[in-house]
C-alpha cells in the first residue's frame, strides 16, 4: 500500500514528509527514503512492531504540530504490527496474552477488544495525537459487523465502543490465565479508549477500500479466464477451521454437475489449540476437508486450496494447503494420518512431506482468509 501511494503521490500533488511502514520482508519494498522501514511481525509482534509505534505516534504529533494531515494506509494485522504496550505493561505481556486468547478460539472481534485495552496506539489513541487523519483500510474483518473500523488493525484512528469491562468478560468467558500484569490492568481501567464523540476524532476519516470480496471477485475473473463456471458464496466463513473446512466442501460438492466448476468462499476461521503440533488455520480448514473429498462422486476430480490472502497462516512458512481426491491415498502410502495431526494441530507436519503446502511468502497485504473448490467432471452426464 504504502509503496502504491508513493508512486501515485506525486502525481496528485501529494507531499510526503515522512512516513513509517511496518511489516515483515522490508527489504523487498522499494519506496523513497521519506518512508522508515520496521521489520514487524505478524501473527505475533516484535521489537520491530513497537518501534514502528512509538514512531507513528510521533509522526502523529509532528503533524498537528505543522498543521497538516496524516495518512493511515491500514492493513489487517496491523494489530501485530504496530504495538505500543500501555503504561506499565511490556511488549511480552501483550504478545502472551494475544497468543493464549488466540491459542483459546476467541474471535478476531473480542481479541482486539482486549488489544485495544493493553494499548498506547490501538482504539483511536493515535488519531487523537493528530489534528486531522485519513484512513484507507484494506479489511480482514467480516463479523459481527463486516468491515468494522474499529475491528482493522485493532482501530488506531477511529472511535473505540469497547471498555474495559468489555475486555474483562473476553478473558472471563475464555477461561484462559493470563500475566498478572495485564489482568491488574484491566481491572483498574484507567485511561479508557477514546468513544465516539470524542473531540479529538472530529477530524478523522475513514474509508475501506479492498476485503475479502475484492479477493474473491479477483478469484472468479481468474475461474472463468480459465473455464471454470463460478459460484460465490457471500456469507462469510467463520467458526473452527476443522468444521467450516468440512461443511464448505460438502455444500461445494452438494449438486451434480456437468461443467467446470469453482467454488469460492472467504472470512476467518479459529483453531482451538488442542495438541502441540505445527499449523495454521488454513491448513486446519484444508485437512479436515480432505475427508469431505474422500467420498465424493467419483465422476468427477475434485481439489480445494484454502491460504491467508497475507501470505501467513498461524506460525509457520505457509499460506495454507491444497487436498484433491488423491490426498487420502498418498498420505496413506507416507504413512501419514490426517486424523492423528488434527488431534495434535499439526497440519503442517501432515502436508510437508506430501508437497501440498501453499507457501507464497508475505504478500503485503490482507483480506482474510480465501477457500476455492475446483471440480471438473470425468464422465459427461
Amino acid at each position: 500500500m504504502a509503496a502504491a501511494f508513493d508512486a501515485h503521490a506525486p502525481a496528485a500533488r501529494l507531499t510526503i514528509k515522512a512516513g513509517v511502514i511496518a511489516g515483515p520482508r522490508m527489504k523487498d519494498i522499494a519506496i523513497g527514503d521519506t518512508f522508515t522501514p520496521f521489520a514487524a511481525s505478524h501473527p505475533s509482534p516484535n521489537a520491530g512492531s513497537e518501534q514502528a509505534g512509538r514512531r507513528a505516534l510521533a509522526l502523529a504529533a509532528e503533524s498537528r504540530q505543522c498543521g497538516s494531515s496524516l495518512l493511515v494506509l491500514l492493513s489487517g494485522g496491523a494489530s501485530s504490527l504496530l504495538a505500543v504496550p500501555a503504561t506499565g505493561l511490556s511488549l511480552s505481556d501483550k504478545v502472551e496474552t494475544a497468543r493464549v486468547l488466540m491459542n483459546a478460539g476467541v474471535a478476531i472481534a473480542d481479541l482486539n477488544c482486549v488489544r485495544k485495552h493493553l494499548s498506547a496506539i490501538k482504539g483511536g489513541r493515535l488519531a487523537s495525537v493528530a489534528s486531522h487523519t485519513m484512513t484507507l483500510a484494506i479489511s480482514d474483518v467480516h463479523g459481527p459487523i463486516p468491515d468494522d473500523p474499529a475491528v482493522i488493525g485493532s482501530g488506531p484512528t477511529v472511535a473505540d465502543p469497547t471498555t474495559f469491562a468489555d475486555a474483562l468478560r473476553v478473558i472471563r468467558q475464555a477461561r484462559v490465565a493470563l500475566p498478572s500484569r495485564v489482568v491488574a490492568h484491566l481491572e483498574r481501567g484507567e485511561d479508557e479508549t477514546p468513544k465516539p464523540g470524542d473531540a479529538r476524532l472530529a477530524d478523522a476519516e475513514f474509508d475501506v477500500i479492498a476485503n475479502r470480496h475484492t479477493a474473491m471477485a479477483g478469484a472468479a475473473d481468474e475461474a472463468r479466464r480459465r473455464g471454470f463456471a463460478v459460484a460465490i458464496v457471500d456469507a462469510a466463513t467463520s467458526g473452527e477451521a476443522r468444521d467450516a473446512g468440512v461443511s464448505f466442501a460438502i455444500a461445494a460438492l452438494r449438486d451434480p454437475i456437468d461443467q467446470p466448476m469453482c467454488v469460492i468462499a472467504s472470512g476467518e476461521t479459529t483453531v482451538h489449540v488442542r495438541g502441540d503440533g505445527r499449523g495454521g488455520r488454513n491448513q486446519e480448514f484444508a485437512l479436515a476437508a480432505a475427508s469431505a473429498l474422500s467420498a465424493h462422486d467419483a465422476r468427477r476430480v475434485v481439489a480445494l486450496a484454502s491460504a491467508g490472502t497475507d501470505g501467513i497462516d498461524g506460525p509457520t512458512d505457509a499460506a495454507g494447503a491444497i487436498v484433491d481426491s488423491t490426498t487420502g491415498d498418498r498420505a496413506r502410502c507416507a504413512g501419514l494420518s490426517g486424523e492423528a495431526a488434527l488431534e495434535s494441530n499439526g497440519a503442517y507436519d501432515f502436508f510437508a512431506p506430501l508437497g501440498d503446502l501453499i507457501v507464497w511468502g508475505p504478500t503485503g497485504t490482507n483480506v482474510g482468509d480465501l477457500h476455492v473448490l475446483l471440480t471438473v467432471p470425468t464422465v459427461r452426464s
